[in-house]
């Protein structure tokens, strides 16, 4: 579970700029489920703190080693904010896909041998933590790849 250990070595406030960049209209991308655990009726969750809402969140996610929920989640804040990563990630590495969306998620693998030159360059373009998330995205969807989680295990 990658994207799980991500999450529990990413600092708070990382985490705090995810959950935040992903809200609508006042609200988190979790804020129903966190409105339950504090027993909040779910509109009257927007007069919680975004900083509190989000280690709720967090803490939600960890405990309940919810990895789907997680991986969503990391994977609509790439989309939203480093969809060029995601797209080049793929492009470089031969994974067809239409705007960063894969079709056959099994079929369609990374080339192994690209892996490596394909995150420096990433890492020379977007934010080398954006990168790193992306990997453990990656890792976790592609375990028949290795050199993709030897690539999130070096930098994780």
């Amino acid at each position: 579970m990658q994207v799980i250990e991500q999450l529990k070595r990413m600092k708070e406030e990382r985490f705090l700029h995810l959950y935040d960049s992903l809200a609508q209209d006042g609200f988190g991308p979790l804020d129903g489920e966190v409105a339950n655990v504090l027993k909040f009726r779910p509109q009257m969750i927007r007069k919680v703190p975004m900083d509190k809402r989000a280690r709720h969140a967090r803490a939600i996610l960890t405990r309940g080693a919810n990895a789907e929920l997680c991986y969503e989640l990391f994977g609509s804040y790439l989309l939203k904010n480093a969809k060029d990563l995601v797209t080049g990630f793929l492009d470089k590495t031969g994974v067809p896909h239409k705007e960063g969306m894969i079709d056959d998620v099994e079929n369609d693998t990374p080339a192994g041998d690209k892996v490596a030159a394909a995150v420096a360059e990433l890492d020379k373009e977007f934010d080398p933590a954006d990168v790193t998330l992306y990997l453990s995205l990656a890792a976790e969807q592609w375990p028949s790849v290795p050199e993709v989680d030897a690539a999130w295990q070096m930098r994780a």
